[in-house]
């Protein structure tokens, strides 16, 4: 099989603990990109915190997926090709279901990070994206629009159940984990594996055609729609057997192993 397109997640897959890429994942993707093969990055991360990797990774003439499906962007025209957002009713009854949940939220509300609140999780998020934190008396008072997607943060295992519960209480959105401390809420259908399909037809390309890899819950959307689905050997435990195959994990250069096993064989 002759793949055209790879998908990757970053955080906790393509890039490493350091939230670096290895200089073995960036010589072997760049040998996919000589042999024409679109190379997408695909993550929760807001836009603005995933354009420098783009640009380390020269990737300067593909497509850009990210807050989880939400927004896809042409790089090389530099303009996003599809939005969707959660209306400001829809964010406004999340954060009512975080008050009743105790459950930290936030959103992005011009370019930074906004919630009523403090938490050592908002500061992983903030460390991740690097997006300027604004702790405002009244989430409602500050988000009086659409934004792109919601976040519910707090301790894992209670993170957990609250995950069912949301969604039981609002079947009528997307919700998934993208780490054990970040719920992902973002519109109904709106997911990875929606927005590799909408840019593969785009692109002529063929589900057959398509790699996935990455390593938590909100990547498994995409790994069952790719023709071929890799999770990294740092998967979450209850999805090992979601795959149809498990590399090395993102500490030992895993996206290398698929770019050599099944794009340069």
């Amino acid at each position: 099989m002759k793949y055209k397109m790879l998908v990757l997640d970053m955080d906790d897959t393509l890039l490493n603990d350091n939230h670096e890429v290895s200089v073995e994942n960036k010589e072997m993707l760049a040998k996919a990109q000589e042999l024409g093969v679109h190379v997408v990055l695909a993550s929760g991360r807001p836009t603005p915190a995933m354009i420098t990797y783009a640009k380390e990774l020269n990737l300067h003439d593909s497509y850009m997926i990210s807050y989880n499906g939400a927004v896809i962007s042409d790089l090389k025209e530099d303009k996003i090709i599809f939005e969707q957002t959660l209306s400001q009713q829809q964010i406004h009854e999340l954060y009512d279901y975080s008050v009743t949940s105790k459950t930290h939220i936030i959103t992005y509300v011009g370019g930074k990070i906004v919630s009523e609140t403090d938490s050592e999780y908002i500061d992983i998020e903030k460390n991740i994206t690097g997006l300027e934190h604004n702790k405002v008396a009244s989430f409602k008072a500050e988000v009086q629009s659409s934004a792109i997607k919601c976040i519910l943060l707090e301790e894992p295992a209670y993170l957990k159940e609250v995950e069912k519960d949301l969604k039981l209480a609002m079947p009528h959105l997307s919700v998934c984990m993208s780490k054990p401390f970040f719920l992902e809420v973002a519109q109904n259908g709106i997911d990875k594996g929606f927005s590799i399909k909408f840019l593969a037809e785009k692109l002529g390309v063929l589900q057959s055609e398509i790699i996935a890899v990455g390593n938590a819950g909100n990547d498994l959307t995409m790994i069952e729609y790719a023709g071929l689905g890799v999770w990294v050997d740092n998967v979450d435990p209850e999805l090992r057997d979601k795959a149809d195959v498990i590399v090395a994990s993102n500490n030992n250069h895993g996206v290398a192993e698929v770019v050599r096993r099944f794009i340069l064989a």
